[in-house]
């Protein structure tokens, strides 16, 4: 289309688009919840609580300053389940047309390279990803559904319809680690019923994953020598920080007796594992978080910063980021030239992109702790966690979130914000933007260290 003489045509950047679209979806679920027949007492919630819960949902957070099972009405309710889905829906397929995108904006060359190495995304093939993307994500959905409802309506008597809605909810909430939950307590109530939290744990874990990764899987699950290297660092990374974060956790919280003290061995293995799968990044606890150790509190902020698979439900910096720059570490150690990692060489500007992505997240939570620590009593152990939790989508609290004033509770949507389509944003200007520099300057060292 031509452009208006004297006028710069404009351009539609993917990265503008996403941030768009997800902004007009939380303005959106904000005028759904500030209806008066949206809470249960029938009058209309205030705007901060609205436009707070409403991002929560769609960044799929499960932060809430109310409790979600009384204060909401039904209308309230589905409100927020409708914002989960196409937030956890949104952010996959977005994340995923990103990389179509970004891979027809660079070379013939690049691109054949990138679609022989990850083996993932076929270009051109859009209309396809999308409908498996949603199939994949409906079906299984329904699946853990099920299992859930009838563990409700067996073993706790609750009605037929109830079990089904409370079912669709969590299962809903656990995929696009929403994570918002019915009950006041979370999911305490259930912390030894491995039929409620194994199926929510499974669930967390594969929204987390990414689609790109569960799609070759899916066709090369018996050769993985065939991976692409995304696959294989996402996997490897993901069961590290899973298994060890587990494992970390369960040992620290053994004998604490506000946690996990008072259970048998089952149930302290059942909760651990629990919580060490939902800072990845679903906020349901099993025991009372504000009542864990300082030792498991830090652990628990690393793994939400880090957060999950790219193009996945998951939020934080992503396992890929942290590993790129985990391999640039080693190789800087090593003495290398050049980081190899699995077969392959990392180039330059991916290394880049891993750090500018990770040095830029953590100023991002550094500046909101100093600001809520000024304007707020809390401890920095509480404040940290929580603004790491808003930041990573994480849902997880210390109990402080419900305790925040409304100019820091506008923080945090705004942490919700960023911490949701930062990194991907971000990850696809610069791929985007990337372009050679036409001569060189001359090299001088300053002094490290």
């Amino acid at each position: 289309m031509a452009s208006v003489k004297g006028m710069r045509p404009i351009k539609s950047h993917p990265a503008r688009t996403v941030v768009i679209g997800f902004g007009g979806a939380v303005l959106f679920g904000t005028f759904l919840l500030s209806l008066p027949f949206a809470t249960a007492a029938g009058e209309s919630a205030g705007l901060v609580t609205a436009l707070f819960t409403a991002t929560s949902a769609v960044c799929v957070t499960g932060l809430s300053v109310v409790d979600t099972g009384t204060y909401w009405s039904l209308f309230g309710e589905l409100a927020i389940l409708g914002l989960m889905q196409i937030g956890g829906l949104g952010i996959m397929t977005l994340a995923s047309l990103l990389a179509l995108i970004v891979s027809r904006r660079l070379g013939l060359r690049m691109q054949l390279t990138a679609q022989a190495e990850t083996r993932a995304l076929g270009i051109g093939d859009v209309r396809g990803l999308i409908i498996r993307v949603i199939t994949f994500s409906l079906l299984f959905e329904l699946v853990v559904a099920v299992i859930l409802a009838a563990r409700l309506m067996l073993r706790y008597d609750q009605p037929l319809t109830r079990a089904i809605y409370h079912g669709v909810f969590h299962s809903i909430a656990a995929f696009t680690n929403g994570s918002f939950s019915l009950y006041p307590d979370s999911m305490v109530r259930f912390v030894t019923d491995a039929w409620i939290c194994l199926p929510l744990a499974i669930a967390v874990i594969i929204g987390g994953i990414g689609f790109p990764v569960i799609f070759e899987l899916r066709r090369r699950w018996r050769t993985p020598r065939r991976w692409s290297l995304h696959t294989k660092i996402t996997l490897w990374v993901s069961a590290v920080l899973l298994i060890g974060g587990a494992f970390l956790i369960t040992v620290i919280e053994w004998a604490n007796p506000a946690t996990l003290g008072p259970l048998g061995v089952p149930g302290k293995l059942l909760a651990g594992f629990f919580h060490g799968t939902v800072p990845r990044t679903a906020g349901f606890n099993s025991v009372d978080v504000g009542q864990m150790h300082p030792e498991t509190l830090l652990i628990t902020d690393v793994l939400m910063f880090i957060g999950g698979g790219s193009a996945s439900t998951a939020g934080g910096i992503k396992v890929t980021t942290f590993a790129l720059l985990a391999f640039v570490l080693i190789a800087e150690i090593r003495g290398e030239p050049s980081v190899h990692v699995m077969g392959r060489r990392l180039s330059p500007g991916t290394q880049r992109q891993a750090l500018t992505v990770a040095l830029l997240s953590v100023g991002v939570v550094m500046s909101a702790t100093i600001v809520l620590l000024i304007i707020t009593p809390f401890r920095l152990d509480a404040v940290l966690f929580e603004t790491i939790s808003a930041f990573g989508t994480v849902g997880l609290s210390a109990g402080v979130t419900a305790q925040l004033p409304a100019a820091c509770q506008l923080i945090f949507v705004l942490l919700m914000f960023i911490g949701r389509l930062g990194p991907i944003t971000l990850a696809s200007a610069l791929a985007l933007r990337e372009r050679r520099r036409r001569y060189e300057l001359p090299e001088e060292r300053p002094i490290v260290g």
